[in-house]
């Protein structure tokens, strides 16, 4: 059958500035919590502040390839996005920008972002990115998300890159502090996304994307949020002996981690969608606060060096 019969009726969308548009290309808010799960990984990969070049040069290019990937997963995604409510009026499938300014768009960003951390950083560092850029775009967005309802459980990778680059921006290598990190938004992604899904279930399914509550319905989806949720605290707490983080960071790991499990059990014992809709809500409150209270510890850390 053809997705066309299942669109989404059309909403007129006010005529856009091209800066914003492209500005909604690159997700900006997406980019800034990315920034911030690979700030830490710039001070505990050495315990001391690195070099101004190399700290910026970090920051800069771990935020355009980000952008980058996001601007590629709006081209691939322009006709699932015209398919969902939720996404119909992304600059592409609204028309607000041709599907070629989108493609350049992210092409201009991944160049800027290799040149940017090889000049400033190392190679290494900009061997990752580009990596993350293209397991994003293709594996991810072309690849798993539309053939298997496994799709972000392996493509969870692509959004974990950040304490990669920023450790081997600074050491020329990654470590297994960086790994545990990258770790965290992994087993974080699974669960984020599943609660989502489970009240944009309709959305999914009308663009035949085969998300868990599609494919395996919501009770299972509801179970595998939980069992994530604990497997994504266990590895938050591994980080800490690793990292050379303290008891800060794991009182705050442990209370945000419990907080979020049970959530997930209430989810899993009340399927209201309230309930969803508030884990997917703290989801991203957890990992912004996990990773602040890193910061912290590694600006404490690097103090006391």
């Amino acid at each position: 059958m053809s997705t066309s019969a299942h669109r989404a009726p059309a909403i007129a969308r006010p005529a856009t500035r091209p800066f914003a548009a492209f500005m909604e290309l690159a997700k900006p808010r997406i980019v800034l919590l990315v920034l911030f799960t690979g700030m830490p990984a710039l001070l505990l990969a050495k315990g001391a502040m690195p070099s101004m070049r190399v700290f910026w040069g970090a920051i800069a290019g771990i935020a355009l390839s980000a952008a980058s990937g996001a601007a590629f997963n709006h081209y691939f995604d322009r006709d699932l996005d015209g398919l969902m409510v939720r996404t119909r009026q992304r600059p592409l499938p609204s028309g607000q920008l041709a599907p070629a300014a989108a493609a350049a768009f992210g092409l201009m960003l991944a160049w800027a972002s290799w040149v940017v951390l090889c000049i400033a950083c190392n190679p290494m560092s900009a061997m990752i990115a580009m990596v993350s850029i293209f397991y994003y775009a293709v594996v991810y967005t072309v690849w798993l998300k539309r053939r298997t309802p496994q799709n972000i459980v392996i493509g969870g990778a692509a959004g974990a890159s950040a304490p990669l680059i920023a450790w081997a921006a600074v050491t020329g290598h990654v470590g297994l502090p960086a790994v545990l990190m990258a770790g965290i938004i992994f087993m974080w992604t699974p669960p984020h996304f599943w609660a989502l899904s489970l009240y944009r279930r309709d959305d999914y399914a009308r663009a035949n994307v085969p998300m868990l509550p599609v494919t395996h319905g919501e009770p299972y989806t509801r179970r595998a949020i939980l069992v994530y949720a604990v497997l994504l605290v266990a590895v938050s707490l591994a980080v800490a002996p690793l990292a050379g983080l303290g008891a800060l960071y794991l009182a705050a790991s442990a209370a945000l981690g419990g907080w979020f499990i049970l959530g997930a059990w209430r989810l899993q014992r009340d399927p209201a969608t309230p309930r969803a809709v508030s884990l997917f809500r703290f989801s991203i409150l957890y990992l912004f606060l996990l990773f602040l209270v890193m910061l912290v510890e590694a600006i404490l850390r690097v103090r006391g060096a």
